[in-house]
């Protein structure tokens, strides 16, 4: 769902994990229509390095 996200509103990515001021400045960017596209990828980056530290975290946890 975070990945639809990434592609049609990537600034609400950066909300839904925990990091409201890049969220912002990731709307900013989103405003013009050419920086749609690098605020998605972005976001898709942010998010795929937020899944990362989670497993990390579990992992830690779990040791």
């Amino acid at each position: 769902m975070r990945l639809l996200l990434a592609l049609f509103i990537p600034w609400a990515v950066f909300f839904t994990i925990g990091k409201p001021f890049q969220g912002i400045f990731c709307l900013i960017l989103q405003i013009t229509l050419l920086g749609w596209i690098p605020a998605s990828i972005w976001a898709i980056y942010a998010l795929n390095n937020y899944k990362t530290d989670k497993k990390i975290e579990e992992a830690l946890r779990n040791k």
